[in-house]
């Protein structure tokens, strides 16, 4: 028998002993706009530009999540995180693998890859056994067999958000190599102080993030490695500035990448060396390319195609002009979002439009750029752009993303009817496809789906494409919608009765005709969710106290994931210009409940003294605009 598998393992190593390797450098939490390579108001980045020098720079590389576990659960799986239960950060439950496929750089070290991880394996999904020879702060190619391919992971976290954490005196203090009167500051922001040095602060740490590749790259030459190894550098999402990170915009999802092409491999790429490739590409891609250069083949489970490899011509990756993208829950701070960009043209679809982006998330407020803006926000010291992050978003956006880059004209209202429906047609029919598990709440999913989410979403195929027609009713009239909407509310599904009362709240005051029948619903039906979100509907479009329904379903609530989604009412009620008083203690939560991580951080912020502080007015706003001083803070 040992005999048997040492022919088996030596086989594989034989095998092997003639393919690239492969080395992938990840820079925490930046989109492409930080560097100069990519954007004119980026950082220098020497060795990454060296790295393009010498293979393919990407200018429409994209994360199809803007936040860590699910954009890292993209890449490894090759799916589309809704497709398998893995689009929550973090995740209340781990998601298991499509049936019969494992993490693509199992497929690899299979192949008789040496497969090393340093060393992040935060992931959405189960199946990591077997996946990786080493994983930890010390791994390293170093380490394989004599002659054995390899496959190394590394990222570097000199550019995560947390180092922007900096306490305000730093400002002061603490001087940045970046001078902050120089960065160009993006226009959704103001361009005060605080926001001048946290730019700057983030382009040294980029510069930092630079040389430690530049390290990675020198130890591949000294070993002798450099001109057989694929050398990937790209961001695992989006920005850490404001608005970036968790937030489906082009800060929080176009990322840069540079693929170091070795000499005697450059035939597997169809490119001339120093080349801008303008195909799009996305993390869905980055797994099936790799198997692809090794000579695999792509696993049928997976949702990417590779844009590297034999047979892969130049002209066919350049035809690719489609990526999509979704937001949902990031931490406790809970949205439904989803997008798809085809050529300049990016459509973002809201369906919870009145969950404002600026909704509080503990560790996004810590720092100092992210409480200022909502400082200024509250003083009315922004202009219109501004302060679209802390007010109502509509329901659909279009933007030209090559000429407003950090989409602030929203184009659609204006723009011609074929296009936009076009891209309307695109991503509903994506999502009906992918059979998009967010169309059942995170606590329905959890509870009936994690078996084998996949699966799930596949059986239940017909009811998942019902739920999204009613979430998306179109952006019509609502006499138009109501055909299908009233029947919904009144459905035995209390999902459809859920999302119906969801669109009703996009439709706003057009949706009153429909009251009586939610008002009933507030009171008396049997779903917790359903109910807090009849009292959401009657709150916003109505003026209704929902301080009684909200803190009944609380305290009936056994499930963390379903009290999340109850304070997350509650925070978006109190905080928004509604301004209800809704009292919330660590007693108005089921002991059940009250480990579940999202659920303390709700708890603790409410409880807080900035949860009590005077910025919350303690009285219903009804409906309204606040008014504002006309004075912009970046004049």
């Amino acid at each position: 028998m040992r005999t048997l598998l040492a022919l088996i393992c030596f086989s594989s190593l034989a095998n092997a002993a003639d393919r690239p390797n492969f080395v992938w450098l990840i820079s925490e939490d930046n989109s492409k706009h930080f560097l100069k390579l990519f954007d004119q108001h980026g950082a220098e980045t020497p060795n990454i530009a060296t790295l393009a020098k010498h293979g393919l720079c990407f200018d429409h590389a994209f994360s199809n999540a803007p936040v860590c576990s699910v954009a890292r659960s993209t890449l490894i799986t090759g799916c589309y995180a809704p497709r398998i239960g893995a689009q929550y950060h973090r995740r209340a439950a781990m998601s298991p693998l499509p049936t019969g496929m494992k993490l693509f750089p199992a497929y690899l070290r299979e192949a008789g890859y040496y497969t090393t991880n340093k060393s992040k394996t935060d992931y959405n999904v189960l199946g990591i056994e077997g996946t990786w020879d080493a994983s930890s702060g010390k791994a390293s190619w170093r380490n394989r067999k004599a002659g054995q391919p390899f496959f190394h992971k590394q990222s570097f976290g000199v550019s995560h958000e947390g180092r922007l954490h900096f306490p305000t005196a730093d400002i002061e203090n603490k001087p940045t190599q970046t001078d902050p009167e120089t960065v160009f500051v993006n226009p959704r922001h103001p361009r005060t102080k605080t926001f001048r040095y946290t730019y700057a602060r983030y382009h040294d740490q980029i510069r930092l993030v630079d040389q430690e590749i530049g390290t990675v790259v020198d130890q591949l030459e000294q070993d002798g490695l450099l001109e057989d190894t694929f050398i990937f550098y790209f961001g695992d999402h989006g920005g850490v500035l404001p608005g970036s990170k968790g937030y489906a915009y082009e800060t929080g999802l176009h990322v840069p990448l540079v693929v170091r092409v070795p000499e005697k491999w450059k035939h597997l790429a169809d490119f001339p060396i120093g080349t801008r490739v303008d195909g799009f590409v996305s993390f869905i891609d980055f797994g099936p390319t790799l198997l692809k250069l090794a000579g695999l083949d792509v696993p049928k489970q997976m949702d990417g195609n590779p844009f590297l490899g034999k047979g892969i011509t130049a002209d066919q990756v350049n035809s690719r002009n489609a990526t999509f993208g979704y937001a949902d829950r990031f931490d406790e701070k809970i949205d439904f979002v989803r997008t798809v960009r085809i050529g300049k043209y990016k459509y973002i679809r809201n369906f919870t439009p009145f969950n404002y982006d600026g909704l509080q998330n503990n560790y996004r407020y810590i720092q100092a750029a992210y409480a200022e803006w909502r400082k200024l926000y509250d003083e009315g010291k922004l202009n219109a752009v501004q302060r679209g992050f802390f007010e109502p978003r509509p329901m659909e956006e279009v933007y030209d993303v090559e000429s407003d880059p950090y989409e602030t004209k929203n184009l659609a209202a204006s723009m011609p009817l074929e296009p936009l429906q076009n891209l309307r047609r695109t991503l509903a029919m994506h999502l009906k496809e992918t059979h998009d598990l967010s169309f059942v709440p995170e606590s329905v999913m959890v509870a009936k789906a994690m078996e084998n989410p996949t699966a799930w979403g596949e059986a239940n195929a017909e009811e998942l494409w019902e739920l999204q027609q009613i979430a998306m009713p179109g952006t019509g009239r609502f006499k138009v919608a109501r055909v299908w909407l009233e029947p919904a509310l009144k459905a035995d599904n209390p999902m459809k009765r859920y999302w119906a009362i969801v669109s009703c709240s996009v439709f706003g005051q057009a949706a009153k005709p429909l009251m009586p029948i939610i008002k009933t619903m507030s009171a008396e039906d049997d779903h917790l969710l359903v109910r807090a979100r009849a009292a959401e509907f009657l709150a916003l479009h109505n003026g209704t106290d929902p301080k009684k329904v909200l803190l009944d379903v609380l305290a009936q609530s056994r499930q963390g994931v379903q009290a999340n989604e109850i304070l997350n009412i509650i925070v978006m009620l109190r905080d928004g210009r509604h301004r209800y008083d809704i009292p919330v203690t660590a007693e108005s939560v089921h002991k059940s409940v009250r480990s579940d991580q999202n659920v303390d951080r709700r708890i603790s912020y409410l409880t807080s003294k900035l949860g009590r502080s005077d910025r919350w007015v303690n009285k219903p706003r009804r409906r309204g605009k606040r008014k504002r001083q006309p004075k912009a803070a970046d004049k």
